[in-house]
């Protein structure tokens, strides 16, 4: 059979669930940095070219505008993900010392936990003592907290991949409203800015399992309504500028 050994073991080359699961978390967090790349740089480009139509103004905001988004991303889910880091490892501080301090009851939870999830006391207390002597930290830690030792999140990987999702997407209304002849810039830019959205909205959804033609019109509409709102106070600014 494809992916098992003929021990009836999973094929070394087969990639395990939480493998997986942590890939589509990092393509979602990814996605979504795209997303919020997108609007907010378009947003803040087709509000100054309301105001003006300078092209050296229109690409050094959105040059101010990517930097400083990017970074913000990037700050933020250091910080973020350093207190998650933080919580894990406190937590599995604390149940290294259940382990040391009671093992016997920490085993009969671990059992108790099986056995919740459907098998009898008696396999359910089996599992439980093989697994704690193989490696108790391990098992008690992705049973009760849901926790792989080995892996656990890294801020510098967040961090990183925050900025340079956010980067990518805040550079397609960038050149879009820089590259695009004056009459048509802002409609061109909206035109691109749409179909970016529909798409990460769409693969954001695909990816959580949601409905993905709702998710991708809703996304549309939110960065419809930035560019809307930054125009006409972009407008209104360079009207009572000049």
């Amino acid at each position: 059979m494809d992916g098992v050994s003929d021990a009836g073991h999973p094929h070394p080359d087969e990639p395990h669930h939480h493998d997986v699961g942590g890939k589509l978390n990092w393509l979602r967090a990814g996605v979504l940095g795209a997303n919020d790349g997108i609007v907010s740089t378009a947003g803040l480009v087709v509000g100054v070219a309301g105001a003006t139509t300078d092209r050296t103004a229109l690409l050094l905001a959105g040059i101010a505008g990517l930097v400083a988004g990017a970074l913000s991303m990037a700050g933020g889910e250091y910080v973020s993900v350093s207190t998650q880091r933080d919580t894990e490892r406190a937590l599995l501080r604390l149940e290294r010392q259940e382990l040391r301090t009671m093992p016997d009851e920490e085993e009969r939870e671990l059992a108790g936990i099986y056995e919740r999830k459907g098998l009898s006391r008696k396999l359910a207390a089996e599992v439980a003592r093989e697994l704690t002597a193989r490696d108790p930290l391990r098992a008690h830690a992705e049973a009760e907290l849901q926790i792989d030792p080995d892996q656990l999140t890294s801020p510098w990987q967040a961090a990183a991949a925050s900025m340079v999702s956010f980067t990518v997407g805040a550079l397609l209304p960038l050149l879009a409203i820089t590259l695009t002849p004056l009459p048509v810039r802002v409609l061109a830019t909206a035109g691109a800015v749409a179909v970016a959205l529909g798409i990460t909205g769409w693969v954001s959804a695909r990816l959580g399992n949601a409905a993905p033609t709702r998710a991708a019109v809703r996304n549309v509409g939110v960065g419809a309504l930035t560019m809307s709102v930054t125009y006409v106070v972009g407008l209104l600014s360079g009207t009572a500028v000049g």
